[in-house]
């Protein structure tokens, strides 16, 4: 019965690894990125430095925007040696540091920042990293800051909505410009978050939980990769993609009025002047 039981669950696991795998989109374009300029937040691990490390094998300057300059720098040397592009360098960027960006939504106004050198550049690409999560929001405008009570998963949860409200509105607002921008969801991935987990739970948690239902880096980079490099995206903004194809966005992050009063408020939370609303 025991061993009966153990053979199903192997079974059922086996499949679902096939399964994640065959449906798992992988970027098909061999598009080179010479002359181009790439900047990869949070690019010292995990999905970052995939997406920085395969756009500097196809020969982009790569900038890594990192909050740790010591795994920056370990992650920089990594991919210089690795690709044998040079024009790899690391900045110092903590989206939650008033010092680094003077705001607490970092990766918003950190974009609003760069738009007039985008636009310059153009044609340019914007893509922001959301997730399936932002579907399971519970979203409420006034509690932006969760000064009100919020568990930490809705805190995420909200988070990857307001990315996506973020981006079609940035998309609509960008229009004629040559400025794309859209969001994704990476899927699954199995990173580095466990890192500080004992090693022998994380022996079981990994063989049992992880890897069989969680993608790598390398597959959770592709969606990102595609949305940088691809063809078949170029001139398409205000989208949402999930392997390396279009997908469904929740009801809400298609609300073009909350994603309007997200921006207005998000303006003022970051101290956003009139003269660098360069949209």
């Amino acid at each position: 019965m025991l061993w009966s039981a153990i053979a199903l669950v192997t079974v059922l696991l086996i499949a679902v690894r096939i399964y994640i795998r065959i449906t798992t989109g992988i970027c098909k374009s061999t598009r080179r990125m010479d002359g181009k300029t790439v900047i990869v937040t949070g690019a010292n691990t995990g999905i970052g430095k995939e997406t920085a490390h395969d756009l500097a094998q196809r020969g982009a300057k790569v900038i890594l925007a990192c909050r740790d300059l010591k795994r920056g720098k370990e992650a920089c040397e990594n991919i210089i040696e690795k690709t044998g592009n040079k024009k790899v360098v690391l900045r110092h960027l903590d989206l939650s540091s008033l010092a680094s960006v003077h705001q607490p939504f970092g990766p918003f106004l950190l974009t609003c920042l760069l738009l007039d050198l985008m636009k310059k550049s153009s044609p340019s690409r914007i893509i922001m990293v959301s997730s399936f999560n932002h579907k399971l929001a519970k979203f409420d405008i006034d509690n932006l800051n969760s000064e009100k009570w919020f568990s930490d998963v809705q805190v995420y949860n909200c988070s990857k909505l307001a990315n996506v409200l973020m981006a079609n509105e940035l998309a609509n607002k960008l229009k004629g410009t040559g400025v794309t921008v859209n969001s994704l969801h990476p899927g699954a991935v199995k990173t580095e978050i466990l890192r500080r987990v004992p090693s022998f739970v994380l022996f079981f948690v990994n063989s049992l939980l992880i890897r069989p239902f969680f993608k790598n880096v390398r597959d959770g980079a592709q969606t990102t990769i595609h949305l940088a490099v691809s063809e078949e995206v170029e001139g398409v903004t205000g989208k949402y993609f999930a392997d390396c194809k279009e997908a469904k966005m929740s009801k809400a992050a298609k609300d073009k009025g909350l994603a309007k009063k997200l921006w207005e408020k998000s303006e003022i939370m970051v101290g956003l002047k009139p003269e660098e609303r360069r949209y």
